[in-house]
């Protein structure tokens, strides 16, 4: 018994610890700000929204998932284009999106660049070939746009496609940056974020 009370202390313990990670990182980099300003460039989203527990997407393997649990522990990036229509803003997201991963350097594993596609028609080549492997690691998945158009916020007259969005390691979404951002304020916020929330970073260290 009293190795079971210690078992369930250690676990109550690890709980707390990640728990209170997420509260330091929005703590800190939300509440406690220096002086002279805002430290954020993208726009918070407050409350967070959680992914719709009935979102699903199908995966490039045509296999349905529900998006909440098809992630674990990971930062989202994600933008929504169609496929059919995907002009050159949309390859300008997806270019950025692989770029401030990769600028996230060791830590750029917990981090996934993710095209929600809100049609069924098929994928430019040229666009899978750039994205789609394990340097760009882009996740291609299809999704409702009524769905995402209800879930998303959005400002007057814009739509899903005018937005980078970020979804934190516990699925909720958290803030909203600009389709055609300024990269090194947006590189800084996502590096403040993986800095202080760590969640994940102990896997990611591990595979290295």
């Amino acid at each position: 018994h009293s190795e079971t009370r210690r078992g369930r202390i250690k676990m109550l313990l690890l709980l707390l610890f990640c728990l209170l990670s997420v509260i330091a990182s929005y703590l800190v980099y939300y509440v406690f700000q220096p002086v002279g300003g805002v430290t954020t460039y993208g726009t918070l989203i407050t409350p967070v929204q959680p992914i719709p527990s009935d979102l699903t997407v199908v995966d490039e393997a045509q296999s349905t998932h529900y998006l909440s649990a098809l992630f674990d522990k990971k930062w989202l990036l994600v933008s929504i284009d169609d496929a059919a229509t995907c002009s050159p803003a949309c390859v300008k997201k997806l270019f950025l999106m692989r770029q401030l991963r990769i600028a996230q350097g060791p830590q750029r594993a917990r981090i996934v660049p993710v095209w929600l596609i809100t049609d069924d028609a098929k994928i430019d080549p040229m666009i899978l070939q750039a994205y789609s492997g394990a340097y760009a690691a882009t996740r291609f998945l299809r999704a409702s746009a009524a769905t995402l158009h209800h879930w998303l916020p959005l400002e007057k007259n814009k739509s899903t496609k005018d937005y980078l969005y970020l979804i934190d390691p516990r699925g909720n979404l958290m803030m909203r940056f600009p389709a055609d951002p300024d990269v090194k304020k947006m590189r800084q916020d996502i590096g403040k974020l993986l800095k202080w929330n760590v969640i994940g970073q102990a896997a990611t260290e591990a595979d290295q």
